[in-house]
């Protein structure tokens, strides 16, 4: 049976100051980036969807707030390591929609995966 490892308090705290470059493949080539785990007072503020709105509705603020989220990491990161490889704001809106998306889902799907060693 495997060892269960433990985080501590400091390993945690140190995470929303540490800066993580990953990449995603994207047509034949590889696309490296820089992000930031947020603290709850960096997140972005979000007052939540009123239940009487069209479900189309519902899924564009949960996109855009999700959009906002990914780029504050970034922007974080990029303050923290401008000599990284950064992605600007200019040059996210300019970024193919594809891109975008598996850029996004691979630092959600990191943090899903956290989320997942809190629960067992």
């Amino acid at each position: 049976m495997e060892e269960k490892q433990l985080w501590t308090m400091d390993e945690l705290v140190a995470l929303t100051d540490e800066v993580q470059i990953d990449t995603v493949d994207f047509r034949g080539k590889t696309v490296e980036f820089q992000f930031c785990e947020l603290t709850e007072k960096e997140e972005p503020k979000f007052t939540g969807v009123d239940d009487a709105l069209p479900e189309e509705e519902k899924m564009a603020l949960f996109q855009e707030i999700g959009t906002q989220r990914v780029m504050m990491m970034l922007g974080k990161a990029n303050k923290k390591n401008p000599e990284g490889p950064s992605i600007l704001k200019e040059h996210w809106e300019l970024l193919p929609t594809t891109l975008r998306y598996a850029i996004s889902n691979r630092i959600i799907g990191m943090q899903e995966e956290a989320a997942e060693n809190f629960r067992d």
